[in-house]
């Protein structure tokens, strides 16, 4: 479902994907996550008003809850978002939403920004290190923070290998992509695709990895909720 206005800016630059198509079961409640209360608002509101007032943000595609599509355009219209040029059905998984968001980027966009509406607190900062990391000859990037926990495989309820810990990150949104590469990597196989990065891995691609950001807390339980409310009261760093 596409809003009446073209996106303004450059088209040919950089697009945003926002998947807000999450059903939010763990939070319980009659809303999709998205719009869940945050701040007085719909959560989606936060991170859609941030990608939109973001200087290195061209234009917007937001993969909505099925049959929330028309309360996200009422949203963006609200917000004054002038750089959301479609919303979109999200799929059954979040691979589908993201395909079905990526179908309306034009093919001229250089580079494909994707981002979970479930980690509301996206800022400038982030997003200057996946867009710059683009730079050193990758395909993509994903912000990832260090692991802080001794983690270990185990196999029926028994530990096989303790894993260097040193050698792994947990990893973010917002992701950055050649959108020529993000586009190959969704004509394939989506199944087991854990994040957009997984796919263009699967296909050979090269993914650099930058520093994340613990304030970057996605919101699956009530109590992750409570942690980012707490977090967006605090005055940005």
């Amino acid at each position: 479902m596409s809003r009446p206005q073209p996106p303004p800016r450059n088209v040919a630059g950089t697009w945003a994907i926002l998947v807000a198509a999450g059903s939010g079961s763990r939070l319980g409640g009659d809303h999709p996550k998205a719009f869940v209360g945050l701040g007085g608002r719909p959560l989606l509101a936060e991170s859609l008003e941030r990608l939109d007032l973001s200087d290195w943000i061209d234009a917007l595609v937001v993969s909505a809850p099925p049959e929330w599509e028309e309360p996200t355009i009422l949203l963006a219209e609200e917000l004054v978002a002038s750089k959301v040029a479609s919303v979109v059905t999200g799929g059954a998984t979040r691979a589908e939403s993201v395909r079905n968001a990526l179908a309306e980027v034009p093919d001229d966009a250089l580079v494909v920004v994707v981002h979970d509406a479930a980690r509301p607190l996206v800022d400038d900062a982030i997003l200057e290190r996946v867009l710059g990391g683009l730079a050193e000859g990758v395909d993509g990037v994903v912000p990832g923070l260090p692991l802080r926990d001794t983690i270990k495989r185990v196999e029926r309820s028994v530990v096989v290998e303790t894993i260097r810990r040193e050698e792994l990150v947990a990893v973010q949104t917002p992701q950055a992509f050649l959108a020529e590469r993000l586009r190959a990597a969704y004509a394939g196989d989506l199944t087991g695709a854990t994040d957009c990065a997984s796919l263009i891995e699967r296909a050979g691609g090269r993914i650099g990895v930058v520093a994340g950001d613990p304030r970057l807390t996605k919101v699956t339980t009530a109590d992750d909720l409570a942690l980012v409310e707490g977090l967006l009261a605090e005055p940005e760093p």
